[in-house]
């Protein structure tokens, strides 16, 4: 049975998603194979074992299972993208954010993503309020244009980079 555990443990994380959890129900699958070894002796032990897996799996859902109704106006207003979306859609932006210069680099990171003022990119950068406002012009174009491409690949990404927040 202790060559059955890596098995046990795939199919566990399976189950649950979760490496930590899924050690947890492998332990346990195993001690409750222990306990009941004369009757999972006379049929298969490692089929025996995955299906206590799959129970205990099931009685942690129901015990956690706690049904809160929540108000629909307590919801918020869209969904939120899932992990690996936001993901593909940073690599999208850092990629499209290779394609721009030093400075034009500089001056949309500062501005858009990490908030700042004109004047205080401005004053970071030691150029004018007026270099930032047409750098900035030029680089949301040349990004735009960029992820524009990129969006028509694949549905549901941002074309304006401060969604990505």
């Amino acid at each position: 049975m202790g060559d059955a555990a890596p098995a046990l443990a795939r199919t566990a994380w399976l189950l649950c998603g979760d490496v930590h959890q899924a050690d947890e129900l492998v332990q346990q699958a195993l001690v409750r194979t222990y306990l009941a070894w004369p009757r999972a002796r006379e049929r298969d032990p490692l089929a025996y074992a995955r299906r206590v897996l799959a129970n205990l799996r099931i009685d942690t859902w129901r015990r956690r299972r706690r049904e809160v109704l929540t108000d629909p106006g307590d919801l918020p207003d869209g969904a939120t993208p899932s992990g690996a979306q936001r993901q593909a859609d940073r690599d999208q932006l850092v990629r499209a954010l290779a394609t721009l210069s030093t400075r034009q680099r500089r001056v949309v990171v500062l501005r858009h993503l990490e908030g700042l003022s004109e004047a205080e990119v401005a004053e970071d950068l030691g150029v004018t309020v007026g270099t930032v406002k047409s750098t900035a012009s030029r680089a949301l174009a040349r990004l735009r244009a960029s992820l524009g491409e990129d969006a028509a690949a694949g549905p549901g990404r941002p074309t304006d980079p401060r969604s990505t927040r």
